[in-house]
């Protein structure tokens, strides 16, 4: 048996649009869930380091009004975590027992990493790793005791076996991350010869390679180079770097690119984390194929996904490029794996669409709402 949400309030705990990977994916969850809910009521928070300890405190009162005026008390809490993401972790750390309080984890085997990293933390990076990285197992120790969310939605399958161990009292549920609508456009083989890296930079996400791949690659295979942040990087003969794109540019963007290039390496000193991918995502929104390392959860994928996994490259810059100029040349100068690639990333639109990542999650809380009652 479970419960029906529509006499419920869910009140959602989430970055603002814009804020890292999370932000955009909360909005389109967010939309997703929203019509299964007597109504939603968003909490809107900035950016890892924006909040100081009073603010906390700010953010952990008005949760609380929140769920205090829930019509009939019928209320559920969701937060997104993710690394540094100290509002909604604290803001229900000591929220009622009674109120249900499930949360994502964005990037497992820990909710948020660095659970004292507040205005003062971020504003003196020293003193932030200073605190955080020797003290690795008082910080984790401080996730457990704190954590209030009792059901864990976490969107990888290794992130899912790496976190069940170090949060044995709690639910973990695996859930896929859920792809944008987008619109069809040409399959791969039908597209320039071209490929893409896509996303947000930071470090670990293999920006670094493109002018290696550049090198290696034939001259007829373009590059192209798209995301927030990347109309910041070097300019290099060869490379069409574009910026960041959303709308019609980015329908534009994945249309004139057979696959996206995933050359992602170690990103942290903290240990090995299990995230989804963002740019993976939007590969499926659009029916891409990708090819990437097995860093992290992408070890998980493979081509029944319509992913080619390089596995077991080292950490040699040189050794990645020429890892990925092989498999580039390969594919995409091959229509017919191009063809059947595209097809099994299809598949996974569909099982990843809003609709259906709806259900998993109205599905899951249905049934915690039945048994607190």
């Amino acid at each position: 048996m479970s419960t029906d949400l529509s006499q419920t309030r869910l009140v959602y705990i989430a970055p603002r649009v814009g804020i890292g990977g999370v932000g955009d994916f909360a909005e389109a969850f967010v939309d997703a869930v929203r019509s299964h809910f007597a109504d939603v009521v968003e909490y809107r928070h900035g950016g890892p380091g924006d909040d100081s300890v009073s603010d906390l405190r700010r953010h952990s009162a008005a949760i609380r009004k929140l769920v205090a005026d829930a019509p009939g008390g019928r209320v559920l809490v969701h937060a997104e975590l993710s690394g540094g993401a100290v509002v909604p972790f604290w803001a229900t750390a000591k929220l009622p027992e009674h109120v249900p309080v499930t949360a994502t984890i964005h990037d497992p085997p820990h909710p948020i990493w660095w659970p004292a990293r507040t205005r003062f933390m971020a504003q003196h990076w020293l003193v932030n790793h200073a605190v955080h990285f020797p003290f690795r197992r008082v910080s984790y120790a401080v996730q457990r005791k704190w954590l209030r969310a009792t059901t864990l939605f976490v969107l990888t399958e290794s992130g899912a076996t790496s976190i069940r161990p170090a949060y044995p009292h709690a639910r973990v549920v695996r859930v896929p991350h859920q792809v944008a609508d987008r619109p069809d456009i040409r399959p791969p083989e039908q597209r320039p010869l071209a490929i893409g890296l896509f996303g947000l930079v930071y470090r670990g996400k293999g920006f670094e390679q493109i002018g290696a791949l550049r090198q290696l690659l034939p001259p007829e295979i373009a590059i192209r180079v798209a995301g927030r942040g990347t109309e910041d990087l070097p300019r290099i003969e060869g490379i069409d770097i574009v910026g960041g794109i959303e709308g019609d540019a980015e329908d534009a963007f994945f249309e004139s690119v057979r696959a996206i290039v995933m050359p992602y390496g170690k990103r942290s000193p903290y240990g090995m984390g299990y995230p989804s991918s963002a740019v993976m995502a939007h590969a499926v929104a659009y029916g891409t194929p990708v090819i990437c390392t097995d860093h992290g959860a992408l070890g998980d994928l493979g081509e029944d996904e319509g992913v080619v996994v390089l596995r077991g490259l080292s950490h040699s810059p040189e050794e990645v490029a020429a890892a990925f100029a092989d498999a580039v040349t390969a594919l995409v100068n091959d229509d017919a794996k191009l063809a059947t690639l595209g097809d099994e990333v299809l598949v996974q639109r569909k099982a990843r669409s809003a609709v259906e990542i709806a259900k998993a999650y109205t599905t899951v809380w249905s049934e915690l709402l039945e048994s607190s009652r």
